[in-house]
């Protein structure tokens, strides 16, 4: 089979359903052994659309991070209104461009193998563009091959679009040090006056509005007014900083937002393309947002190995964590049966879990836990292969980057 997004009649939205739609799955996967992730097609098609509906017409870039499945990223492209990947790694991003011609490096690259690689290669120095927002960036590039003896090479500027708020000081993550139109102009002029380098870009991730869900029954009032603070200067910032850029180079791209940000992000007029990842997969973090209802499009299946009690079910493995601050959000959250919990001592686990409620009193050794995991690109790092689900069945099984032998952070 190849995986493809574009409309293939109306699927409804089976996830709704959780007393179907998890069951089907476990009946698809009867036949496989062992811990297993897998993705159901139809709620993957159904998030891709909606994200495009969400851009209304501004092009959505890949963020490879949170898919990190090949065959999900070609058929993502392949979808009118998606153009080009944003990889996490160099190393990735040069593998990435062996098929695609728009590769941006989203994060800045140090690594001088892999730097050596892109100077040797013309076509992947055409296809490949790195992150940079120091111009000690630029000089990792120049003491690996000099300018004079290799192609130019293709940088977009990261600047930052946290919310520097009076009396609360930075709210949003720590990227780029430049935060003022100036300062972003400063590496402009550097940029452009530097042989062997091409200013194509700049990208602006807001994370305090893309990555902070404001519907979570959890300080709701508070976050929504600050996102609405953070977005109306962040609006005023970077079109200062676009109109500062486009009078230095003739900027190919302005990038913003990822998949919470999708409206605010595409309705600025300096944007000309938003970034979207996590919203094809939908990890649990995702669900805690007003604007939009993802699809449980990923998931993982755990057996259960012991009946330490009778309201207790313990499945082997289970301790799939999430990045980010250690906090109980990041682990992984069962989800079929409904009701089933970790205990507060034990958590998800190295190799197993725990999990009570009354619904493990129905549970027998053998049988199925849905689990999904708090953000949607790391999952394949614990599995080599999806498995695609459409209905009830199994229609085919694809690699992750792991299962194509690729460990690329």
């Amino acid at each position: 089979m190849s995986l493809t997004l574009m409309s293939a009649g109306d699927a409804g939205t089976p996830w709704k359903h959780p007393d179907r739609y998890w069951p089907a799955m476990s009946h698809a996967v009867r036949d496989v052994s062992g811990p297993l992730a897998v993705v159901n097609v139809a709620a993957l098609r159904y998030n891709a659309l909606d994200m495009l509906v969400r851009s209304a017409g501004v092009p959505i870039r890949v963020a490879s991070k949170s898919v990190r499945v090949r065959e999900v990223v070609d058929a993502a492209l392949g979808v009118p209104g998606y153009r080009g990947i944003l990889a996490f790694t160099l190393p990735e991003a040069l593998w990435l461009s062996e098929t695609c011609e728009d590769v941006v490096v989203g994060y800045p690259s140090v690594d001088r193998g892999a730097i050596a690689e892109l100077l040797r290669d013309e076509r992947a120095t055409s296809r490949v563009t790195l992150m940079v927002d120091d111009v000690a960036q630029l000089d990792a590039v120049d003491a690996v091959i000099p300018a004079r003896n290799r192609p130019v090479v293709r940088v977009a500027i990261e600047a930052d679009a946290s919310w520097r708020a009076p009396a609360l000081g930075h709210i949003g993550v720590r990227r780029s040090p430049l935060h003022e139109p100036g300062e972003v102009a400063t590496l402009a002029r550097a940029i452009a006056a530097r042989p062997g380098f091409r200013l194509v870009g700049v990208m602006m991730y807001e994370a305090q509005i893309a990555g902070q869900g404001d519907d979570t029954g959890s300080g709701d009032a508070v976050i929504r007014w600050m996102q609405s603070r953070s977005g109306h200067e962040l609006r005023a910032r970077r079109a200062a900083i676009v109109a500062a850029l486009r009078d230095i180079a003739p900027l190919e791209f302005v990038n913003a937002g990822g998949t919470g940000s999708l409206e605010l992000s595409a309705a600025d007029q300096s944007v000309t393309e938003v970034t979207a990842g996590s919203g094809f997969f939908a990890g649990h973090l995702f669900d805690g947002y007003r604007a939009f209802d993802p699809a449980p499009a990923a998931a993982f299946s755990l057996e259960v190995v012991r009946k330490p009690a009778a309201d207790i079910a313990t499945v082997l493995g289970g301790g799939w964590v999430a990045s980010g601050p250690p906090v109980a959000s990041r682990q992984a959250k069962p989800v079929w049966p409904l009701g089933l919990r970790t205990l507060a001592r034990e958590g998800t686990g190295e190799v197993q879990t725990p999990l009570q409620g009354e619904a493990a009193r129905s549970l027998s050794i053998g049988d199925r836990v849905w689990f999904r995991h708090a953000k949607s690109g790391e999952l394949a790092e614990r599995v080599n292969q999806y498995h695609l689900i459409d209905g009830d069945n199994v229609v085919a099984t694809v690699p992750t980057y792991r299962g194509e032998g690729r460990a690329f952070l």
